[in-house]
C-alpha cells in the first residue's frame, strides 16, 4: 500500500516531535483512482457529508496539543476530518492543522476548525506541497519550532 503525502508530512512529524499518530480512515474508502476519488470527495462536501470513519482514538483527553493533518480538498478538510472533529470535545485544546496540498495552501480550513472546535485554540498552520513534502523536514522543524 503506498503511502500518501499527508502520512509523509505525519511520519516526519513524528520523528521530530515523539507524537503519536492515529490514521483517520473512512468506513467507505475512497477510490484509488485519482479522478474517481477527487470526484466522491468532492461530492460529499457538495452534501456536507460526515462519512463514517473505521476507528476513533479512545480518547484526546491526555493530550493538550493535536497535529491534526490532511489534504486540501476544495480549499479545507475532507469531509472525514470534520467526521472526527465533531466527535470529540476540543475545549482547552491547541490543535495545530497541517496540510499537503498541490498549490492552494491551507485554504479556509483554519476558520473551519475554528467553527467546529469553539474551545479550542486553532494555532498558525503549515502548509506543504505534496510534490515536494519528501523534503520538507526542515519547513516541519521551522513550523513546530515557532509554536
Amino acid at each position: 500500500m503506498s503511502v500518501g503525502n499527508t502520512e509523509i508530512a505525519a511520519n516526519i512529524l513524528q520523528k521530530l516531535t515523539g507524537a503519536d499518530i492515529f490514521k483517520l480512515e473512512p468506513l467507505l474508502p475512497y477510490s484509488k483512482d485519482y479522478n474517481e476519488c477527487i470526484a466522491q470527495a468532492q461530492e460529499d462536501q457538495r452534501r456536507d457529508a460526515r462519512p463514517e470513519l473505521k476507528s476513533y482514538p479512545d480518547s484526546i483527553e491526555a493530550y493538550d496539543t493535536i497535529y491534526l493533518g490532511y489534504p486540501n480538498y476544495w480549499g479545507t478538510m475532507p469531509m472525514p476530518v470534520f467526521t472526527f472533529l465533531e466527535h470529540f470535545d476540543f475545549t482547552g485544546k491547541t490543535i495545530r492543522p497541517f496540510c499537503t496540498h498541490e498549490g492552494s495552501g491551507i485554504g479556509r480550513s483554519e476558520s473551519d476548525i475554528g467553527h467546529i472546535c469553539p474551545g479550542a485554540k486553532v494555532g498558525s498552520g503549515l502548509a506543504i506541497r505534496g510534490g515536494s513534502v519528501e523534503s520538507s523536514e526542515n519547513a516541519i522543524k521551522r513550523w513546530v519550532s515557532s509554536l
